[in-house]
């Protein structure tokens, strides 16, 4: 039996819950995967420059990490605005509307992203420097994010498929489409971070080389990738031989239909920028300790993103099933889905949390650069631990809640875990009565209020008046059906 079974395979909105959701949310966990190798990627091949610059480079792209993800995180309102418009109308089976849904999505993240990077583009510089750049670390770190400024329309239209063929029911196509531009990018980083000729030591009219570029290679290098990806994902679309199908007449841009996205969109926006802030936010109380804290802490918080990308994809999975049901009617077989999804969920991460409990050394050791940096990790993954499987309770209903088109409440639950408990929890208890320990309790207490707070908010049923499809007159005519049959002869 295939560990993956395509679209036409899966009854999202009929029959079984558990298996429809498990095949749904699988690819989208290798997928997530894969983008976790772009990041590990481009960080083994600027280590390997060695010395000072190859330093200077690793934290060049530590640096801006976290704008990368600040400016994605105001596009993904756009993606799962136009996931979970596209997951209700194939619930409704309106084609048309899902399709103008998805052209819309289309548009106006390319043309808002453009937007987006062309202001950001002049200001990354300014914004690293405010970050604590050094003077040595600061031209690789600018260089790296102009790049992605300029790329930041690719780099959207890529996700925004990736989302839209999810709220179709489709996850195997964007993880096969993934899977090609991680190789690719892996295949290309070595080349534009340490240059190649045909000759050495001589540029040579006529040869096909690639110029050392360091850093800002590494960035093109992902930006070429990312270009690449959307381009095939855009083609996908059109050809509507997968997932959804989009077209150029209903890429016109509508003022109305932004509306409708960003009514649903940006409440989504504040739930990824709440993320990103409120991670931000606590290595200021993180940075108040030594060293070997804070390394501890940044391999903690490592581990913490692969264990629970499981929990993500779930999530995500059931922003689906819940979108498509809600769509079809059937508010019942949604709520069915996401408590199965919470339980599974809670049941699967407290297991591994015992394991990493009881053997949290070698998880840790590999990634730590000294023994007291590994005792201290180990004690941050043992005080932790047991509390996982409240993260799968909150991403299944945080997810059940967007499918819905309730985003304001799934990012008001990640804004009140992380930003409000988790934070004053950390800096309270950390710096007036617990110390270092206070960080990990803060974790624990975070964990577990989130999953209360997710778990009560949905027990009131406000997702179940979730439709958020508008009336809004599409062209009923699908392209397809314009379109003569291929032939023998052909």
């Amino acid at each position: 039996m295939s560990l993956f079974k395509g679209q036409s395979e899966l009854a999202l909105t009929e029959g079984s819950i558990v298996k429809p959701l498990f095949y749904l949310s699988l690819p989208i966990v290798v997928t997530n995967l894969l983008q976790v190798a772009y990041n590990i990627a481009d960080t083994f091949w600027l280590s390997g420059i060695g010395g000072e610059a190859g330093t200077d480079a690793v934290a060049g792209i530590t640096f801006a990490f976290p704008l990368v993800f600040l400016l994605i995180s105001f596009g993904m309102g756009l993606s799962v605005a136009g996931s979970v418009l596209v997951a209700q109308h194939f619930g409704a089976e309106e084609r048309s509307e899902a399709r103008y849904a998805a052209s819309q999505t289309v548009a106006w993240a390319i043309g808002g992203s453009a937007l987006l990077g062309l202001l950001a583009f002049p200001v990354v510089g300014p914004l690293i420097e405010l970050l604590g750049a050094s003077p040595s670390v600061l031209p690789g770190a600018r260089a790296y994010m102009r790049v992605i400024a300029l790329g930041l329309p690719f780099m959207f239209g890529f996700f925004v498929f990736i989302a839209l063929m999810r709220g179709s029911g489709d996850t195997i196509t964007p993880m096969l489409v993934m899977f090609g531009t991680v190789v690719l990018n892996i295949a290309l980083d070595p080349f534009l971070i340490y240059g190649w000729t045909l000759v050495e030591n001589a540029p040579v009219v006529g040869t096909i080389a690639f110029p050392e570029l360091g850093i800002q290679g590494a960035a093109i290098a992902t930006v070429f990738s990312r270009s690449l990806a959307m381009v095939v994902g855009l083609a996908i679309m059109f050809s509507g031989r997968r997932g959804v199908r989009i077209d150029l007449r209903s890429m016109l841009p509508s003022i109305g239909y932004l509306r409708t996205l960003l009514r649903v969109g940006l409440p989504a926006s504040v739930e990824s920028t709440g993320r990103a802030l409120s991670v931000n936010a606590m290595l200021i109380v993180v940075g108040m300790f030594a060293d070997p804290v804070v390394a501890a802490f940044g391999i903690g918080t490592r581990v913490f993103s692969v264990i629970f990308l499981p929990a993500i994809a779930v999530g995500r999975g059931v922003e689906t099933m819940t979108g498509q049901n809600i769509g079809a009617g059937k508010p019942e077989r949604a709520g069915m889905a996401a408590y199965a999804a919470a339980k599974a969920m809670f049941a699967i991460l407290s297991v591994l949390g015992l394991l990493i409990f009881l053997f949290p050394r070698p998880i840790v050791a590999p990634l730590s650069p000294s023994a007291e940096v590994t005792a201290i990790g180990v004690e941050f993954m043992r005080y932790t631990a047991l509390s996982f499987g409240f993260i799968g309770v909150i991403r299944a209903f945080s997810g059940s809640f967007r499918g819905a088109g309730k985003t304001l409440i799934a990012a008001a639950i990640a804004v009140l875990t992380l930003g409000v408990i988790r934070l004053s929890v950390a800096f309270v208890t950390s710096q007036f009565w617990l110390g270092r320990t206070g960080i990990w309790v803060a974790f624990v207490v975070s964990n577990a209020g989130g999953a209360l707070i997710a778990w009560l908010w949905y027990r009131r049923g406000t997702w179940r008046d979730g439709d958020v499809r508008e009336n809004i007159e599409v062209d009923a005519t699908d392209p397809a059906e314009t379109e003569p049959e291929p032939t023998v002869d052909d």
